[in-house]
């Protein structure tokens, strides 16, 4: 018997094993369709897909679907462009940020679960299924602690 792998044949302790047959090819063939035809539909849905907000419009069209009343006035995109912030004229504040290769909005109503790191802000809502998130907003953060924590004044009840 020949011992080799290009003959498909090898001798393992005494036993010669045809490796040719261990797989059928049609199954082989089989096995890499579906694998082609996953990929295409991973593909085709968008999974995998990196997207990152690009310009401040783009965060406006967001939002802006998200709620059709509000219309932002002012927008503070994420460096990375994972998320932003975004006020309207009214002084409602929403928060844009990606959750897998979509983007959720989430209206701010005061600043609990904000924290300010220098130039960043971390965002831990105390809403289920919000994983905390920390925008980069460069010297803007600072602008905009203060804006949330505005909000808070605003929901107070005058007396």
């Amino acid at each position: 018997m020949i011992d080799g792998w290009a003959t498909g044949v090898r001798v393992l302790h005494g036993w010669a094993i045809d490796w040719r047959w261990l797989v059928p090819p049609g199954l082989l063939a089989a096995a890499l369709l579906a694998a082609l035809a996953v990929s295409a539909l991973a593909s085709w849905l968008g999974l995998g897909v990196d997207e990152r907000l690009r310009d401040p419009d783009e965060a406006r069209d967001l939002a802006r679907a998200a709620d059709c009343t509000f219309d932002a006035a002012t927008v503070a995109l994420d460096r990375a462009g994972l998320g932003a912030l975004l006020m309207d004229a009214g002084g409602r504040v929403v928060l844009l940020r990606r959750h897998g290769a979509r983007f959720l909005a989430r209206p701010l109503l005061d600043h609990a679960g904000v924290q300010l790191e220098r130039n960043f802000l971390r965002f831990a809502l105390p809403e289920p299924g919000f994983e905390p998130i920390t925008l980069d907003l460069g010297r803007d953060a600072q602008h905009w602690v203060a804006v949330l924590r505005g909000l808070d004044r605003v929901r107070e009840p005058v007396r």
